[in-house]
């Protein structure tokens, strides 16, 4: 133990012979309980990111439950608390404007209470990073509790994978092929019990993220949502948690630049959402890791995609995965490419961790010589288009768009394009390359999940199923198809997509990892000359505030005063 009960932090809020100290004390009588469940003892705060219209963590007032025994049983004292609950569906204009909000409250939660140590509850797309970007920021131990994913879906004897077969069977429903009773029969199967979206999607993906930066107990994402096997893992966090703070286990020796770069490789491997850009770089800029968009890149084109997992995989799901022998064993399969000696919160280093995993399907977690993909999930592109970057997720689309040059359908809001698309007599063919524009950070605003484009319907009645599409926008991890996306800088802006025009010639080259509008320089020259600025989209509140400091995307889309390189953090409260 490094840590005595004297140096706890805690030990601030309670141990002197103070009146301020006093009042501490008698307020915790006050709840009921003695002085000595309290003193001496480190306190755990169990962040938790419940709400009653959060069905991805509907599971997480047992798992607190399960958290704080486990606290219990190691000696420590557990501090449930409320925090942000960012819940994927019903957020609106989208769950990444508050992303920011709930790093912020849990970096000041911690700070401001008399934590020594913290169990973070989260699993849901944006609950991820944001409580890991705060409780790195706040430096104290910590432990992430992932909510894990839900069953797979089922409907009529098939399988289903939410988000992906979502948009899947909307487009036959629009093309006419699926009744209504069809339709419903989907919805009611789709999402079958608690927990997160049980393909690669991005919540899955950050937790897989967490569990290789080696911030959960070793290969935690992977366990089912309503799997005993959570409940299990939830107590264990809770006890483990009290031994990192007697060790002083803090964050800033487990997220290094070698974990980041495992958790990169990791998340390649899977056929991680192409959201994972954007927390990721997030996350290790809170911790002093400089990612960036060409280092991710680099190692996408070096690392094979071994999960079999839609929507990049075929026919597995989460479920699968685990049953296969989960993230540890996929790991497993790739630990020469990995820097084995990182250590993790459960005190033992990812070599430790791994040794005895293995692989239980080999068509679910594929050997090196036989991946899904030959590189990794995600490929970043550059041009007069997206000087800044873009990201495109090559696996899960057909791949005759990995070159491709055709006209552009430009539309400025979603609400434009989405009356276009449902005119069966628009004018477009399967070259065409449709953008969505003013859907980025600022345009959105907050850079919504607009960027899987629905398929026109005159294309849909004519069996076409995918086209290239182009956004300034984010898509669903749960999503498919050839989606270029987080073009940056943003057109609100005036990034180069502000000044793209319909019949304009746009030409993709993945290989050469180019995207680029085929006009004159002069042209663009003279169109830029005579662009203007859109009006802002907020001007009050946390909207106005989100817009005066939020990045873009190739820059994590975190708050300029909130990185770690802005200035030193507020430390420890004064307490008087």
């Amino acid at each position: 133990m490094t840590k005595t009960p004297d140096t706890l932090r805690s030990a601030r809020w309670f141990a002197p012979d103070d009146l301020r100290s006093f009042g501490h004390r008698s307020r915790m009588m006050q709840l009921g309980y003695a002085e000595d469940d309290f003193r001496g003892k480190p306190i755990i705060g169990v962040l938790n990111t419940w709400s009653e219209i959060n069905s991805c963590h509907g599971h997480f007032p047992e798992r607190a439950k399960e958290v704080k025994r486990g606290v219990l049983q190691a000696g420590g004292f557990p501090v449930e608390m409320p925090v942000l609950s960012v819940d994927e569906q019903f957020t609106k204009p989208t769950s990444m404007i508050y992303r920011n909000m709930l790093a912020m409250e849990t970096e000041e939660v911690i700070r401001s209470h008399p934590f020594d140590g913290v169990v973070l509850m989260g699993g849901c797309d944006k609950t991820t990073p944001a409580l890991i970007m705060g409780a790195i920021s706040a430096g104290v131990p910590f432990i992430f509790m992932p909510a894990g994913p839900m069953l797979r879906g089922n409907y009529a004897g098939k399988v289903l994978g939410s988000g992906s077969d979502a948009w899947k069977y909307w487009d036959e429903r629009r093309a006419g092929n699926i009744s209504d009773a069809e339709w419903h029969g989907v919805q009611g199967g789709i999402a079958r019990s608690h927990g997160v979206c049980m393909t690669m999607g991005t919540a899955s993906t950050m937790t897989a993220i967490a569990d290789s930066l080696g911030l959960t107990l070793p290969g935690a994402s992977s366990i089912p949502a309503v799997d005993a096997n959570h409940s299990r893992m939830a107590s264990g966090s809770g006890k483990r948690i009290v031994d990192m703070v007697w060790e002083d286990l803090t964050p800033d020796r487990i997220v290094t630049d070698a974990a980041v770069r495992n958790a990169a490789i990791v998340a390649m491997a899977t056929g991680c959402s192409t959201n994972a850009v954007v927390h990721l770089i997030a996350m290790a800029r809170r911790a002093g890791v400089g990612l960036t968009l060409d280092d991710l890149d680099a190692l996408g084109r070096t690392t094979p995609l071994l999960a079999n997992i839609r929507p990049s995989g075929s026919n597995y799901l989460m479920e699968d995965f685990y049953y296969a022998g989960g993230l540890l064993a996929m790991m497993k399969q790739i630990a020469d490419r990995l820097d084995t000696t990182c250590l993790t919160v459960a005190g033992t280093t990812v070599a430790d961790n791994i040794a005895e995993a293995q692989v239980y399907n080999d068509d679910v977690i594929r050997p090196l010589s036989n991946p899904v993909y030959k590189e990794g999930s995600l490929a970043v592109l550059r041009g007069n288009l997206c000087p800044d970057g873009a990201v495109i997720k090559p696996a899960a689309c057909d791949p005759k768009f990995h070159t491709h040059q055709g006209p552009a359908l430009v539309f400025d809001s979603y609400a434009e394009m989405k009356k276009a698309v449902d005119d069966e007599n628009l004018e477009v063919t399967p070259d065409h390359v449709m953008v969505l524009r003013n859907a980025g950070p600022l345009g959105g605003p907050g850079f919504p999940e607009w960027g899987m484009l629905p398929i026109p319907k005159a294309l849909l009645k004519q069996g076409h199923r995918d086209m290239l599409r182009i956004s300034d926008a984010r898509m669903s991890g749960t999503s498919y198809g050839a989606c270029v996306l987080h073009v940056a800088p943003e057109a609100f802006i005036g990034g180069p997509l502000a000044l793209l025009k319909t019949g304009d010639i746009v030409r993709l080259d993945l290989a050469a990892r180019r995207l680029d509008m085929l006009v004159d320089e002069g042209e663009i020259a003279a169109r830029r000359a005579a662009w203007t600025p859109p009006e802002p989209r907020y001007q009050r509140g946390w909207g106005y505030m989100f817009s005066a400091h939020v990045g873009q995307a190739d820059t994590g889309c975190d708050f300029d005063y909130l990185t770690r390189d802005f200035g030193k953090t507020a430390g420890e409260p004064d307490i008087y």
